[in-house]
C-alpha cells in the first residue's frame, strides 16, 4: 500500500458557547469566554495538533478576530483557522485584518469562509454564494499583493492592496463548506479546502468526486477536510459509555430548541446531518464508529467517531485513503477531549500543517 502523505490534524477552540460536560445543560465553567477559549487553545497547542478552527457566530460566543489576534502572540507554532462571516466584512478591510493577524502568527494563518448574511437580513441562496465567490475572490487579490479592479453585483473597487502583507506575500488557504448546489458552485469557484461534515463513507466519496468534477470546470483542484466530533476511550466500552453520558441529562425538546438557534440550522447541510441520525441503527451509530447523537443538541457538525484508539485511528485513516487531507476534530468538554485524543491517537498520526 502507497504511503500516507501527512495530513492536517486540528482541533475547535468552543467560541460560540459550545462546551458541555453534558449536552445541553449549560455550564458557567464552560461558557465562552477569553479565558476559557484560550484555555483550550493553548490545551491544543502543547498536546501537538497542527491547527485549531476559531468558529463564528453573530449571536452566540466571543469576537472570532478579536479573539485570534489576541492568541495569536501567544502560539508558539500552532496554526489557527478563524472563521470569518463575509455577510459582516468589507473585503478590503478583512483582507487588511488578516494579513496583520498572520503576520502577528508568523505566517500560520488559515481563513474558514462563512456564507454569511449581514445581521438582520436574509438573502436567498444563490445571490448570498455568489456574494461570497465575489469576497473570495478579492481577498484573494488583495492578500496576494494585486491591484484590484472589480465590478460585481455586490462590490464595485477598484483599490491597491494594503501596505499591510503576510508574511508569505500570498493569500492564505480559504477552507469552506456547504452542500447546497450553490454552495457547492461556491467553492468550486474560490476556495482551497472543501471541508465536510461526518457521513458515510460512501455519501462522502460522491460528494469528493462532485467537487472534483465542479473544480475542474473551472480549472481548478481542491483539497478536502473532515470536521467530526471524537470520543476516544482506552476500550470500545468505555468510548461508547462516554458518548451515552454526554446526553444523559438532554431532552428531545430541549435538543430542538438547541438547534433553531443556530443561523444555519436550515442549511442544506444541517438537514444532511439530520438524516443521517434519523437513518442511524437504533443506538445512533450510522456505520461503524460513527455516533450520530451530537447532533440531537448541535446545528451543524453533528456525528462523533468512537472507539478505542486503534479504532478512531482507523477510521480516521479510512478517511485519509480517500484523499482527506485534513482534519478538524473536537470532543465534550473540549479541553479534556483534546487531551485524551492527544495522547491516545495523536501520536500515531503522520500530521503536519497543510503545505501551502
Amino acid at each position: 500500500m502507497t504511503a500516507r502523505p501527512p495530513c492536517e490534524v486540528s482541533w475547535f477552540s468552543a467560541l460560540c458557547d459550545d462546551d458541555y460536560e453534558f449536552l445541553g445543560q449549560p455550564d458557567a465553567k464552560l461558557k465562552s469566554s477569553w479565558e476559557h477559549c484560550r484555555d483550550i487553545v493553548l490545551q491544543a497547542e502543547s498536546g501537538g495538533f497542527d491547527n485549531i478552527l476559531l468558529p463564528s457566530g453573530y449571536a452566540l460566543g466571543i469576537d472570532t478576530t478579536a479573539f485570534a489576534a489576541a492568541i495569536a502572540p501567544m502560539l508558539r507554532r500552532m496554526a489557527l483557522l478563524m472563521a470569518v462571516r463575509v455577510g459582516e466584512s468589507w473585503p478590503p478591510q478583512l483582507a487588511r485584518q488578516i494579513a496583520t493577524i498572520d503576520q502577528l502568527l508568523g505566517g500560520r494563518l488559515t481563513v474558514n469562509i462563512i456564507s454569511s448574511d449581514l445581521p438582520g437580513e436574509t438573502l436567498a441562496s444563490a445571490p448570498r454564494y455568489a456574494r461570497t465567490v465575489e469576497a473570495m475572490h478579492i481577498l484573494k487579490t488583495l492578500l496576494n499583493g494585486e491591484a484590484l479592479d472589480h465590478d460585481g453585483d455586490f462590490w464595485k473597487l477598484k483599490v491597491a492592496p494594503s501596505g499591510v502583507r503576510t508574511v508569505s506575500g500570498k493569500a492564505p488557504p480559504l477552507y469552506f463548506g456547504g452542500l447546497s448546489p450553490d454552495a457547492r458552485e461556491a467553492a468550486a469557484k474560490g476556495c482551497d479546502v472543501f471541508l465536510m461534515w461526518p457521513d458515510k463513507k460512501e455519501t462522502i466519496a460522491a460528494i469528493m468526486a462532485d467537487m472534483d468534477a465542479r473544480a475542474a470546470a473551472h480549472g481548478r483542484t481542491l483539497r478536502y477536510g473532515y470536521r467530526a466530533h471524537v470520543i476516544v476511550r482506552d476500550t470500545e466500552a468505555e468510548a461508547r459509555t462516554a458518548a451515552d453520558r454526554l446526553i444523559a441529562k438532554l431532552d428531545d425538546a430541549e435538543g430542538a430548541a438547541i438547534r433553531a438557534k443556530s443561523l444555519d440550522s436550515q442549511s442544506a447541510g444541517v438537514a444532511a446531518q439530520a438524516a443521517l441520525r434519523e437513518n442511524a441503527a437504533d443506538d445512533g451509530y450510522a456505520e461503524d464508529n460513527l455516533w450520530t447523537g451530537v447532533g440531537r443538541a448541535r446545528s451543524g457538525c453533528g456525528a462523533a467517531i468512537v472507539g478505542d484508539p486503534d479504532q478512531v485511528l482507523a477510521k480516521i485513516n479510512g478517511y485519509r485513503d480517500m484523499g482527506i487531507e485534513a482534519f478538524i476534530l473536537s470532543g465534550y468538554p473540549h479541553a479534556a477531549e483534546a487531551d485524551l485524543f492527544a495522547r491516545h491517537v495523536l501520536p500515531q498520526i503522520d500530521h503536519a500543517p497543510l503545505a501551502r
